[in-house]
C-alpha cells in the first residue's frame, strides 16, 4: 500500500459511521452510560429497514447486528456498537480536532509540497512564464487552473489534473521525467487532504521585509525568556492543591466560572492508569485505591503508576509519534529496519529510568560525540536515522538533501516546537525565521552519515561472549567460506547491475580506486548509493541455479550453530563523515556560500562556536553545540514545548493547542503564566518528566469530573473548555484500545525489549512490528500515527471501518472469546458474580442494579417484552439446553467491548 492509498476517508469526529451521534443531554453532562434501558434504544440509534447492516464473517447477517445493537441498549445503558461518540465530546471535540488535522495538512504542505512547487514547477508556471495558461504559485492560481482544467480538485485525486500529470497518466510533468516516488506521493497526500495553502487566507499578516525583524517579532510570546510568576492569589475555598490550581481557579473567576466537581474514585484510577499506563487497573487494584482513605491516597497511587515499567511503554510511544519512528524505510518497497527496535527500547527505558529530559536531548542529537564508548548514546543516535528511505532512488545527491531536511524539519517540530519548512525556500511570511535560518538549523547535521557497522554492545569480559563468539566463528568458518565461494561470482554480476543504474557521476564514485581520495560530500553519497548495491547482494540467493541445493544445504548447516552463536548486535545508528562537514549552501544562491551552523538569528544572529572534541577527532563537534544550545536552561522554546507536550497528554490538549507550533500560524496560550511557570519548575526540578507529570496530575484541575449540572451555562462562556471548566471526555488511542482488549481478556503479554513481532502476538502494541505502509488494520482504523511525519497531537476522526472492525473483525471477535472464558473460569459462585467481574474487567467498577438485571435477562433469554419482539427472529436457545451457553457469554463480552464506556476515558 502506497502512503498516498490511505483507504477509507476519515468523517470528521462528530459523525457516526452507522448511525446518528448521540447528542448533549439537557444537563450539559456526557448523558448517562450507567443505567439500563431498552426504552432510549430508539432515540440514539436509528436503523431503517434500507440501511446496509455489516454481515458477520461466520454465516451472520442483519438480525445478528440489529440484535447487536439491542444488547447494547439493554445491558449498557446505551452504549452501542462501533465508536460513537461520547456525550460530552460535542462540537467542542469536533472543530479541535478538524483543526489539527487541518494544521497537519499544511505541515505536509510546507514541508514537502511547497519546496516541490518551487523547484520544479514554478519555472514555467509562475510569475513571468504561464505554460498552457497555468501558475502554480499560489492557492487561488492552483485551484483555477489552465486551459485544460483546474489543476488541484481538493479532496479530488481524479480530477485534480497535476495528480494525473505527476503520475504520467495521460499528461505527463515534468516534461524531462518524472519526479522521485516520495514527491508524486507527497502531492497525491496533500490533495487528498483538501490541499491546504497556509496563509492563502492571510496574506495580510505576511511580513514585508525579507530579512529584517520588526519590533513586533522581537518581542512574540515565544522567543521571550521563560520566567517564573507568582501564582496568583485566588479566593478558592481550599480548592488549589498546588499553583497549577491557582492559575487555573483565577482564570475561571475571571471569567464567572468555578471548577466542577472532583471526581469519583473509579473515574480517577481509570482516568490516571490510562494516562501513565496505557491499561485498565484490574479489580485488586481498584478495591485497594477505593479501601485507602488517607488524603494522600490519589497522591500515592500516582507515585506508583510512575514506577511501573508500563509506564515508559506508555509515554515512550507518545514521543516515538514525534520522532516518526517506524521499523521500514516507507514508499514503495517498505523495506523492514531489523534493528530499528534498538531505538524504540532506548526510549521505553529513558522514560521508565526518568532520564533528565535534557540528557535525553543530548543522547539522541550528539550521544556518539559526548561519550564516543557508551553504548546508549549509539542506539539513542539512532534518533537520526529515523529518516524515510527510497532503496530505489537514483537522484542518490538529491535524496541525501531530502534526507537532511527531513532530519532538520523533525528536529525543528519535536524539540523547538516550530515548523521551519516554509523557510526552506525563502524567509518564513509570518514568523521571524528567514531561510538562512533553515540552513544554519541544517549545518549542525551536514556531516551525518549512516552507520550499520557499529556494534552497539562490546563483549563484556567475564560473560564468556568473546569465548563463544570463538568458538563459532571457528566452527563455522569452512562452511562460511563455501558459501562465500558460491555466491562470490553472483556478488559481482549483482555488484555491476546495481552500480550500473546510476547516473555516471555515481556510477564513478562508487568505483574509484581510494576512497580516502573523495571528499566528505563525496563520502556521503557513496555511503548512500552503496546501501543499494547491498540489497542487490541480498538477492543473491534467489538467483542462484545450479548451486541453489548445495547452498540450502550449507546454510542448514550453518543455522545448527545458532544455540552458541551471540546474539547479533546490529544497531542503525550515524557518525559524522569526518572532523570537516562537507559544504551547507542555500540552494540557488549564486554566492555558494557555506551556510555555518547556528541557532535562529531573532535569538543570535553569530554563528555557533563549536567546540574541539579531543576524544573524538574524526566527529566534527556541531551535533555537540546543538545538544547544548538545546539544552541550555536559558532556551526559551524547549522547556516550553515539552511542559505543553505533558499538559496535552494529561488534559487532551495543550496550554497551546498547536503543540508543535508556536508560531503566528499557530495557537497562543491559554495560560501563558503557567505555561512559564511550568517551564521554569521543569529546569529548576532538573528536566524530570515524573516530576511533571506527578505535580499535573495531583493538582485539582486534573482530578475534576468530565460531568457537571451546569455545563450548558459553562459551554454558553467557553464553548471549546479552553479555561478547564471540567475535565474533557477522551477517546483512547488505538494502542490503548487493542492492549486493553488483551488485558480485560487476560492474554496480554507483558514481556518487555527485544525485537518486535507480528500483530497477531499479544505482546503491547509497543513492540509489534510498526511498518510505514502497512499498519495493523485496528490501528490504522483508529488513528495511529503514520511513521512519515512528526505526529505532536494524533486525529481523533469517526469512520465507519472502525464499527466494522470492532463489530465484525476477527481479532476483536477472538478477543471477546477469550474474555468470555476468562469469566467462566473465575472462582466465582453464580451467574450475576460473573457479570459484575465483567463490568469490573471492562469499566473498573461494578454494574448498577438496572445493568446487571438487563445482563442477566439477555444471558437468560428472558428479555423485557419490547426486547423480546425486536429479537423474535433471532436463534433462542432450545429449553433443554444449558441456561447461559458460552456464545452468550462471548456477545455479551464483544458489547462490553464496543461500548462507548470502554472506549473513552471521562
Amino acid at each position: 500500500m502506497n502512503r498516498g492509498d490511505k483507504g477509507t476517508s476519515r468523517e470528521p469526529e462528530g459523525a457516526s459511521g452507522g448511525g446518528r451521534p448521540m447528542t448533549e443531554s439537557a444537563g450539559g453532562g456526557n448523558g448517562s452510560h450507567r443505567g439500563g434501558g431498552f426504552a432510549r434504544l430508539g432515540a440514539m440509534w436509528d436503523i431503517p429497514e434500507s440501511d446496509p447492516v455489516p454481515i458477520d464473517s461466520r454465516g451472520s447477517s442483519m438480525r445478528k447486528a440489529l440484535r447487536f445493537v439491542v444488547m447494547a441498549a439493554v445491558f449498557c445503558g446505551g452504549m452501542v456498537p462501533g465508536v460513537v461518540l461520547k456525550a460530552a465530546v460535542g462540537s467542542e471535540e469536533t472543530s479541535r480536532e478538524r483543526a489539527g488535522a487541518d494544521r497537519q495538512a499544511m505541515a505536509l504542505f510546507e514541508a514537502r509540497v511547497r519546496p516541490i512547487l518551487v523547484d520544479r514547477c514554478v519555472r514555467c508556471h509562475g510569475e513571468e512564464r504561464q505554460k498552457g495558461g497555468l501558475r502554480l504559485d499560489s492557492a487561488a492560481a492552483v485551484r483555477a487552473g489552465g486551459r485544460s482544467g483546474p489543476a488541484v480538485v481538493p479532496g479530488s485525486l481524479e480530477q485534480s489534473l497535476l495528480v494525473e500529470a505527476v503520475r504520467y497518466e495521460g499528461l505527463e510533468m515534468p516534461p524531462d521525467g518524472p519526479m522521485p516516488e516520495e514527491e508524486v506521493e507527497a502531492l497525491v497526500r496533500w490533495v487528498e487532504l483538501g490541499a491546504p495553502w497556509p496563509g492563502a487566507e492571510q496574506e495580510a499578516l505576511a511580513r514585508e521585509e525579507p530579512g529584517s525583524f520588526t519590533e513586533e517579532d522581537r518581542s512574540y510570546w515565544a522567543f521571550q525568556p521563560v520566567r517564573r510568576p507568582e501564582p496568583p492569589p485566588v479566593n478558592d475555598e481550599g480548592w488549589a492543591r498546588n499553583p497549577i490550581d491557582r492559575f487555573v481557579f483565577d482564570r475561571l473567576d475571571r471569567a464567572g466560572m468555578r471548577p466542577a466537581p472532583e471526581a469519583d474514585k473509579h473515574t480517577l484510577i481509570r482516568r490516571a492508569c490510562f494516562d501513565l499506563l496505557g491499561l485498565p487497573p484490574t479489580p485488586e487494584e481498584v478495591d485497594a485505591f477505593l479501601a485507602d482513605e488517607a488524603p494522600d491516597a490519589f497522591d500515592r497511587l500516582v507515585d506508583r503508576l510512575l514506577d511501573s515499567p508500563r509506564y515508559g511503554e506508555r509515554w515512550g510511544r507518545h514521543w516515538l509519534d514525534l520522532v516518526r519512528f517506524a521499523e521500514s524505510n516507507g514508499y514503495r518497497a517498505d523495506e523492514f529496519r531489523p534493528f530499528a527496535w534498538r531505538y524504540r527500547d532506548y526510549v521505553v527505558d529513558a522514560f521508565n529510568h526518568d532520564t533528565p529530559y535534557d540528557q535525553f536531548i543530548r543522547e539522541q542529537i550528539a550521544g556518539d560525540e559526548l561519550d564516543p564508548d557508551s553504548p546508549v548514546g549509539r542506539v539513542a543516535t539512532g534518533y537520526l536515522r529515523l529518516w524515510v528511505y527510497e532503496s530505489n532512488q537514483r537522484d542518490v545527491e538529491g535524496q541525501w538533501d531530502g534526507i537532511l531536511d527531513d532530519v532538520t524539519d523533525v528536529t525543528a517540530d519535536a524539540f523547538l516546537g516550530l515548523g521551519l519548512g516554509c523557510a526552506k525556500c525563502h524567509d518564513h511570511k509570518y514568523d521571524p525565521i528567514l531561510q538562512r535560518d533553515y540552513y544554519r538549523l541544517r549545518s549542525y547535521f551536514a556531516a551525518l552519515v549512516p552507520r550499520d557497522d557499529l556494534p552497539v554492545f562490546p563483549a563484556v569480559p567475564g560473560t564468556g561472549e568473546a569465548e563463544r563468539r570463538a568458538a563459532w566463528e571457528a566452527l563455522t568458518a569452512a562452511t562460511r567460506a563455501e558459501i562465500a565461494a558460491l555466491e562470490a561470482r553472483y556478488r559481482e554480476r549483482a555488484e555491476y547491475d546495481a552500480i550500473t543504474k546510476f547516473q555516471p557521476e555515481m556510477q564513478a564514485l562508487l568505483q574509484v580506486d581510494d576512497p580516502a581520495a573523495l571528499s566528505p560530500r563525496e563520502r556521503q553519497l557513496a555511503t548512500l548509493a552503496f546501501r543499494q548495491v547491498e540489497m542487490e547482494y541480498d538477492k543473491i540467493p534467489t538467483k542462484l541455479t545450479g548451486e541453489k541445493q548445495r547452498w540450502e544445504a550449507l546454510v542448514a548447516e550453518l543455522k545448527r550453530f545458532d544455540p552458541i552463536r551471540p546474539a547479533r548486535a546490529d544497531v542503525e545508528t550515524i557518525s559524522d563523515v569526518s572532523a570537516v562537514a562537507p559544504p551547507n549552501p542555500i540552494p540557488g544562491d549564486r554566492s555558494g556560500e557555506d551556510i555555518a551552523p547556528g541557532i535562529l538569528s531573532i535569538l543570535d544572529p553569530e554563528p555557533a562556536e563549536i567546540p574541539a572534541l579531543p576524544g573524538w577527532p574524526s566527529s566534527t563537534g556541531r551535533r555537540s553545540a546543538l545538544a547544548s544550545w538545546l539544552t541550555d536552561p536559558g532556551n526559551p522554546l524547549v522547556p516550553r514545548v515539552m511542559v505543553n507536550r505533558l499538559w496535552q497528554g494529561h488534559f487532551g490538549r495543550g496550554i497551546v493547542e498547536t503543540a508543535s507550533d508556536f508560531g503566528r500560524l499557530g495557537e497562543p496560550p491559554t495560560h501563558p503564566e503557567l505555561l512559564d511557570w511550568l517551564a521554569a519548575r521543569f529546569v529548576s526540578e532538573g528536566w524530570s518528566l515524573k516530576a511533571m507529570h506527578r505535580l499535573m496530575m495531583t493538582s485539582s484541575t486534573y482530578r475534576q469530573a468530565s460531568i457537571r449540572a451546569d455545563a450548558t451555562a459553562c459551554l454558553r462562556i467557553d464553548p471549546g473548555n479552553t479555561l478547564l471548566w471540567r475535565m474533557p471526555v477522551r477517546r483512547l488511542e488505538a494502542e490503548p484500545i487493542r492492549d486493553a482488549m488483551l488485558a480485560v481478556s487476560g492474554e496480554l503479554d507483558l514481556d518487555m525489549e527485544g525485537p518486535s513481532v507480528q500483530p497477531e502476538e499479544p505482546r503491547r502494541a509497543i513492540y509489534t512490528r510498526f511498518l510505514r505502509n502497512t499498519k495493523d488494520p485496528l490501528l490504522a482504523a483508529f488513528d495511529v500515527a503514520d511513521g512519515y511525519l512528526s505526529t505532536a497531537r494524533r486525529n481523533v476522526t469517526t469512520a465507519p471501518t472502525q464499527s466494522l472492525l470492532m463489530i465484525n473483525g476477527d481479532w476483536t471477535l477472538a478477543r471477546a472469546g477469550a474474555f468470555a472464558d476468562r469469566i467462566l473460569r473465575s472462582p466465582v459462585p453464580d451467574d450475576e458474580a460473573r457479570v459484575v467481574l465483567a463490568y469490573r474487567l471492562a469499566f473498573s467498577r461494578a454494574p448498577s442494579r438496572a445493568e446487571l438485571a438487563d445482563a442477566l435477562a439477555f444471558l437468560t433469554g428472558d428479555l423485557p417484552p419490547a426486547a423480546s419482539s425486536s429479537l423474535s427472529s433471532c436463534e433462542q436457545p432450545p429449553p433443554e439446553a444449558p441456561p447461559i451457553d458460552r456464545s452468550c457469554w462471548v456477545d455479551f463480552c464483544h458489547v462490553l467491548l464496543n461500548a462507548n464506556e470502554f472506549l473513552y476515558v471521562d
